[in-house]
């Protein structure tokens, strides 16, 4: 898959920037009080004119008056008028800025020149409060964008010089001072760094990592001065994948989304006829037709119509769910899979690097006629010969005294290793390097189902390490808790040994475990579960093996933080923390978005039908169809925003 290139310089934020509808209308951003200065005029005149209309003033009369309220329409009418005819030109005539210029001059024409400008100043003090409101949720997905590094100081000539991280090469040496945000993915070179990769895994709790640890773009370096060793350019580094993911996630809209925007566009022209019929029909049925009182419920129907509660609020609600999902360390490539979360039925998973920790540690020594450190002494000096994941373990034991040194090491395929280790021969490595060299071992080695490393010495056997991948430290809980929010099928693919995967299964809780699978075993495993048209599925993995199964199911997701960038640019969905518990929360996180959503819709229909009824029946007049429609939209607003303080513990 090619992976699309990120330009620091299209990243950047604009202080400026406005949320604007598809039909091209700019909320203001709430960042200036310019902003707030027409609807503050508007808002003067209105109340000073009412007070004069109240008092019967005599000056107040006549041509004076609709001048007054002209020039009070005027900052708020106007750009919604301009608005309108805009849209009108391009060819979209059943707009909100439409319906907003008929009604509110058509009040005018009738005589009712407060209620025009009121409507008119509510729409724009509405538009004002859903821009603010747009603006706080997409608050935390832009706060990524503040994590960019400006620049790194690499080392040249001599020198370390400051440049722009798309100007650094793979392998230069970067300097990184305390408070500063690391430029570039790389290896750590200093001893050891403390790190805040709160940007990166919503994680706030310091990272400590020692010499030729990975570490990622934007993340702040606490304590002391460290160096590293570059090995992603800019464009391919996580902070970057983060970001590309960021700016694309608000551009693929939900089903939900699409809907309401193509039900608008068949809705308000059907409201548009049937005002026109408001207005015309009642004067074959009624014998005391007036126009005027039939054309003002028109002007109601109009107000009512217009479809801003549904076309902002919906999307705020997505915008929310990106943001807290963001927030906690989950990136959702899109609204669509927010709402595909919520239909999850069933979950497979991978096992190493996605419940366990992908790291293999020494789980038992049993040294047999020797002291533990001398026996470890002769096979680590033998697996320093090895570059296996399982050396790399074994090598980490700590073992004091005097060092021993391995000659004539040879590897012995597919069984292990033979060599000299302080003059005694040692071989190292499986049952089979065992039996073809007449060892007897014993038969408590034969029910452990971890990775073992057997030793003889000189002709005897001499012990046994066992080699095992740690649980993650929330895998146990994120099992339960998947069980309760209604996950009930799990199953577990591994390309582990089937008795490993078997192992870890049961400490789990998990009935359904396949092991020992190649990447297309796990997926004819997968299209098996969608034969069941009534599964939808949710693949967890890390690896490049995993890559077919995450394209293959409704939803994949992927581990961030280790996963490998192949299955990263398949997933849906990215956890940043590596945390498989995290899967629980983009689950209730997807299921409170779609709730709020579906909570805005009913009550946005629910109002604005009930105050249609009222309006052609006389019975609403113009405040009430101002409150179906702006009201209604920032109790929708409110509703939305409640997403960014929702706690998923």
């Amino acid at each position: 898959m090619k992976k699309k290139k990120v330009n620091l310089r299209d990243l950047k934020p604009n202080p400026e920037e406005q949320h604007s509808h598809d039909d091209g209308h700019n909320h203001g951003n709430g960042s200036t009080f310019k902003t707030y200065v027409p609807a503050i005029i508007s808002f003067t005149m209105l109340m000073m004119g009412i007070g004069l209309d109240y008092f019967d003033v005599t000056f107040f009369k006549d041509w004076i008056r609709i001048i007054w309220y002209g020039i009070a329409y005027l900052p708020v009418g106007l750009p919604v008028v301009k608005e309108g005819w805009a849209s009108i030109k391009k060819g979209d005539v059943f707009t909100e800025f439409f319906l907003m210029s008929i009604a509110t001059i058509g009040a005018f024409i009738i005589g009712e020149y407060p209620e025009g400008v009121a409507v008119m100043l509510f729409y724009a003090v509405g538009e004002l409060f859903q821009g603010a409101a747009v603006k706080r949720a997409k608050g935390n997905i832009k706060a990524l964008l503040d994590v960019r590094p400006k620049e790194a100081n690499v080392f040249r000539d001599g020198d370390y010089i400051s440049v722009s991280p798309e100007a650094v090469n793979i392998g230069e040496k970067i300097q990184v001072r305390v408070g500063e945000k690391i430029p570039l993915d790389g290896i750590l070179l200093s001893e050891k760094a403390s790190l805040n990769t709160a940007a990166l895994t919503g994680e706030s709790k310091p990272d400590s990592i020692q010499k030729e640890a990975k570490v990622y773009a934007g993340s702040i370096n606490l304590e002391s001065v460290i160096e590293v060793e570059v090995t992603n350019k800019f464009e391919d580094s996580s902070i970057a994948r983060i970001l590309d993911l960021v700016q694309n996630a608000t551009a693929r809209k939900s089903k939900t989304e699409l809907f309401i925007r193509q039900f608008a566009r068949i809705y308000t022209p059907i409201v548009v006829l049937l005002a026109i019929g408001v207005t015309f029909l009642p004067y074959f049925f009624v014998d005391d037709y007036v126009f005027r009182d039939w054309l003002y419920r028109a002007l109601i129907f109009l107000v009512i119509s217009c479809p801003c509660a549904l076309v902002i609020s919906i999307p705020l609600g997505y915008f929310g769910g990106l943001g807290a999902a963001s927030k906690n360390g989950i990136l959702f490539k899109g609204a669509s899979f927010l709402d595909a979360m919520t239909k999850i039925n069933t979950l497979v998973m991978d096992k190493t690097g996605t419940v366990t920790k992908g790291v293999f540690k020494i789980k038992e020594i049993k040294a047999i006629g020797w002291e533990e450190t001398e026996f470890m002494k002769y096979l680590m000096e033998m697996e320093e010969q090895s570059t296996h994941p399982i050396a790399k373990a074994i090598l980490e034991y700590k073992a004091d005294g005097v060092d021993f040194e391995a000659t004539e090491v040879s590897e012995i395929a597919g069984k292990g290793l033979k060599g000299i280790v302080n003059d005694k021969t040692v071989l190292v490595g499986n049952k089979a390097l065992m039996t073809s060299n007449n060892i007897d071992i014993p038969s408590e080695t034969e029910s452990i189902v971890e990775s073992i490393v057997l030793v003889a010495i000189d002709g005897k056997f001499a012990g046994y390490v066992v080699i095992a991948d740690e649980l993650k430290d929330d895998a146990k809980d994120t099992i339960i808790n998947l069980q309760k929010i209604g996950i009930k099928n799990i199953m577990m693919l591994s390309g582990d040994k089937d008795s490993i995967t078997q192992k870890v299964a049961s400490e789990l809780n998990i009935e359904k475990a396949k092991g020992g699978l190649l990447p297309e075993d796990k997926l004819n495993e997968v299209e098996l579960l969608k034969k069941n048209l009534e599964n939808k599925i949710a693949f967890i993995g890390d690896g490049i093996n995993d890559a077919p199964v995450l394209a293959a199911s409704d939803v994949g997701i992927a581990m961030g933080g280790l996963g490998s960038d192949v299955a990263i640019e398949t997933a849906d969905v990215i956890i940043q923390t590596d945390q498989p518990s995290k899967v629980v929360k983009a689950i209730q996180i997807g299921r409170s978005t779609r709730k709020i959503v579906w909570q805005n819709i009913g009550l946005a229909f629910g109002v604005k039908v009930i105050v249609l009824i009222l309006g052609a029946g006389g019975l609403a007049t113009m405040w009430e169809a101002v409150f179906a429609d702006v009201g209604v939209a920032l109790l929708a607003i409110l509703n939305a925003v409640r997403l960014q303080k929702m706690k998923w513990d």
